[in-house]
């Protein structure tokens, strides 16, 4: 093994990493662990000003980073995302698409505009934003692509259903976006969380949080924080032969 290569291998210095849901939870703390690895950061939420609060708590980390105000549901703002990205870094590297709506309802009662407002972050949105991203990834001599899918892709998820159906198609389309943008050179993986510390899993009864944190062999909930490690490995040099993989950050909930 070089002794530079390896000292490099987690470095995303002057890479330019777009991430969704950037302002809170999962999405924050790989929004620091990017920072830190030297990365240019564009943090993308729906709120201005927790996107602005994000984006300044990076700059103290010293690293380079904005924050766009934009809704993965629109088709506007995804593009609006890209354009931002271009004209403050001239490029694009990374794309984490992280932002998830948790819209729960139980089978044989889903509405119309229910399944299409999940449906509309969970996988257009993430779908829709690569692939305006994909000229500059092109472009690109480290790019890829990591979509932030669930361990609810690969069990029953009752009354989660519809989350877990968005999130099983963003697997598919990652695979797919792989097999087809390798000629490319982009890079496009998954990365499956279990039960993480996080306002999505709070928003359930003290009693639900229990029964998620113990599912995993661990018996615990994870840190957002445990995230940024596979995440680094997924979109650095360090995984540059990883592609069309998801890989399960679950504590041991999934056997597979």
């Amino acid at each position: 093994m070089d002794a530079q290569r390896f000292e490099t291998m987690f470095d995303m210095t002057g890479r330019v990493v777009i991430i969704t849901g950037g302002s809170r939870g999962i999405g924050r703390a790989l929004a620091e662990g990017y920072a830190l690895a030297g990365a240019k950061v564009v943090i993308a939420s729906r709120k201005a000003d927790a996107c602005e609060e994000t984006a300044s708590h990076l700059r103290d980390l010293g690293a380079d980073a904005i924050g766009v105000a934009a809704h993965m549901g629109d088709l506007a703002d995804i593009e609006m995302i890209v354009e931002r990205t271009v004209e403050e870094f001239g490029a694009i590297d990374v794309v984490v698409n992280n932002a998830a709506n948790a819209l729960t309802q139980p089978v044989g009662e889903y509405t119309p505009e229910a399944w299409q407002k999940s449906l509309d972050v969970n996988l257009r949105g993430p779908v829709f934003l690569t692939q305006a991203a994909l000229p500059y990834l092109k472009e690109s001599k480290h790019a890829s692509v990591l979509n932030i899918v669930s361990v609810g892709a690969f069990g029953f998820s009752s009354f989660v259903s519809i989350y877990a159906i968005g999130k099983a198609a963003l697997l598919a389309a990652t695979r797919s976006a792989a097999a087809e943008l390798a000629p490319h050179g982009i890079r496009v993986n998954a990365l499956a969380p279990g039960t993480v510390d996080t306002d999505m899993v709070r928003a359930n009864s003290p009693e639900m949080q229990e029964i998620m944190a113990n599912i995993s062999l661990l018996k615990r909930m994870a840190s957002p924080d445990e995230m940024v490690g596979p995440a680094l490995l997924l979109t650095s040099d360090a995984g540059s032969f990883i592609t069309g993989q998801v890989l399960l950050v679950d504590g041991g909930s999934v056997a597979h």
